[in-house]
């Protein structure tokens, strides 16, 4: 026999330990057997916020690298003699690697265990990142990316996986993911920040390399910290569903990619955008059959769970566009240099921080997630709408700081409940994986909504410099124009899809708070 630990664990009984308190001596039928006491649950684990602490700074890391070198690709660019076809591999590589391996590193880190797993998607990182600032040339930084990418899929899902298995009470639970969801939200303008910070102080190869200290301090304080059972036995890889899986996120997110540059009626576009809708169905046929499926379908069969999930992929579709054109927004309209243009961006992560961490946190063990996701969804859509109001004089002061504001709280209050309850109830021996859908949800959302916002807004420009190229009334200024022209119509779809995001919300996520994650629920 076993009994149930609250984090998800099985522990075996001991025969020292009998279900009642009677002896071998006093079983006799005549005499009444007092009632069985339940054993007291285990005393918390006294080192699980130095836990927090560990997988804070790999999430930090993994999210931070999604964007540090946004603003150091020029120099990169320059200095290794990048084509302007070739300079977006460097971005991409890292999220099609990422995005596309995420299942399969959240069914990993369940079968050989998420510490161990954590430990080497940890040290593959910062290894990566060492051969990514020391390449000689675009192909090695490329590959580099890629690395990086590959061993962030297997990072995220076992940091996001022991997370739910080291909390278990419910007000503990949400200040962890408090601080789990302002990093996930906030990482991204602090990579911002910081690649500015390093590009304009030392070099782009320093975006980089900042993430081998991060990831050697993570290294050291993994095995005296983190608490995790050994991988289950007996488990197999689905292969198949691995290729059909990976694949098809794959042909998507390049095929958007490529939509841009070629036009979305090219042969190849079409070509890579219906491979990977028809692989993603296989992929999905092939689940509901597989013996040890990839992404077992019960994980997304909850209404409650896809939800949550789908508010998650809305908002980061809606949000990540803001990134990149405020940089050029701010950069090339408004004439920033890297450090300021990074350090306009504190405001939405600091935002980020407040709405997860002391609004959000506090708020959901006695509100209903859906009210929290919902409002801060119609908070970020109120941003967006703020920031297509912007003009080629505009100050930051007036028209960028209060949108950037009400961006943050709102991707606050949404990212810490999506992060608890799309995670609660999930079985213990499926938590990696589910914590690698969520992760591949955001992910996907990020990338998607980039290419799609960017190829509007280009699409966009170009038509309003080409309308106006003989008007003698705009002259040198029509560039300018049409590119925030551009991105203001960007946000106005941007605030659509974050009211999309606040309506499923609405309509999916339960009203009870989460208690548990990690536990094993019945399938």
């Amino acid at each position: 026999m076993s009994k149930k630990h609250p984090g998800g664990e099985y522990l075996p009984s001991t025969p020292s330990t009998p279900s009642t308190p009677s002896t071998a001596t006093d079983r006799s039928p005549d005499r009444e057997v007092p009632a069985a006491t339940p054993a007291p649950a285990p005393a918390p684990d006294p080192k699980r916020w130095w836990a927090l602490a560990v997988i804070a700074l790999a999430q930090l890391m993994v999210v931070l690298d999604g964007t540090i070198v946004n603003i150091a690709l020029p120099s990169a660019q320059h200095a290794l003699g990048m084509s302007d076809a070739d300079r977006q591999w460097v971005i991409t590589a890292y999220t099609l690697a990422f995005g596309g391996l995420l299942l399969l590193g959240g069914r990993i880190a369940d079968l050989v265990g998420r510490k161990r797993t954590f430990v080497i998607g940890l040290a593959g990182f910062a290894a990566a990142s060492a051969l990514g600032g020391a390449a000689a040339g675009p192909g090695m930084l490329f590959a580099a990316r890629a690395l990086q990418g590959a061993f962030a899929a297997v990072l995220a899902p076992s940091a996001l996986s022991l997370l739910t298995t080291t909390f278990t009470d419910p007000k503990e639970r949400a200040r962890a993911f408090g601080v789990y969801g302002a990093l996930a939200g906030g990482g991204s303008a602090v990579g911002l920040i910081v690649g500015g910070l390093l590009t304009e102080y030392l070099n782009w190869r320093w975006s980089l390399y900042v993430n081998v200290p991060i990831a050697l301090a993570a290294l050291l304080g993994a095995p005296a910290f983190l608490r995790d059972r050994s991988g289950r036995r007996g488990g197999h890889l689905d292969v198949p569903g691995a290729l059909l899986g990976c694949g098809g996120l794959v042909a998507l997110v390049y095929g958007f990619s490529e939509a841009e540059p070629r036009g979305w009626t090219s042969p190849s576009v079409l070509t890579l955008l219906v491979a990977g809708v028809i692989l993603l169905v296989a992929f999905v046929w092939w689940q509901s059959r597989a013996a040890s499926p990839l992404l077992p379908l019960r994980i997304v069969e909850d209404r409650v769970r896809a939800g949550s999930l789908a508010t998650m992929g809305l908002a980061t579709i809606g949000m990540f566009g803001v990134f990149l054109f405020l940089t050029y927004y701010l950069q090339v309209v408004l004439g920033y240099p890297p450090v300021r243009t990074g350090l306009a961006f504190v405001p939405i992560s600091a935002g980020i921080v407040i709405g997860a961490t002391q609004i959000a946190a506090r708020l959901l063990p006695r509100t209903a997630p859906r009210t929290l996701m919902s409002s801060g969804m119609v908070l970020a859509a109120a941003g967006m709408v703020l920031l297509s109001s912007l003009t080629v004089h505009a100050q930051y002061v007036t028209h960028v700081l209060p949108a950037l504001l009400l961006l943050g709280l709102g991707m606050g209050l949404t990212f810490m409940p999506v992060y608890a309850t799309a995670t609660a109830g999930v079985p213990a021996q499926d938590a990696g994986v589910a914590s690698a859908v969520l992760n591949t949800v955001q992910q996907m959302g990020a990338s998607l909504g980039t290419v799609l916002l960017n190829t509007i807004a280009t699409g966009v420009t170009s038509r309003y410099v080409h309308s106006h190229v003989h008007d003698p009334a705009h002259g040198g200024a029509t560039l300018d124009e049409g590119m925030v022209h551009g991105f203001s119509v960007a946000y106005w779809c941007s605030a659509g899809v974050l009211l999309l995001a606040a309506l499923v919300a609405g309509l999916t996520v339960r009203r009870k708070t989460p208690k548990h994650a990690g536990d094993d629920a019945p399938a």
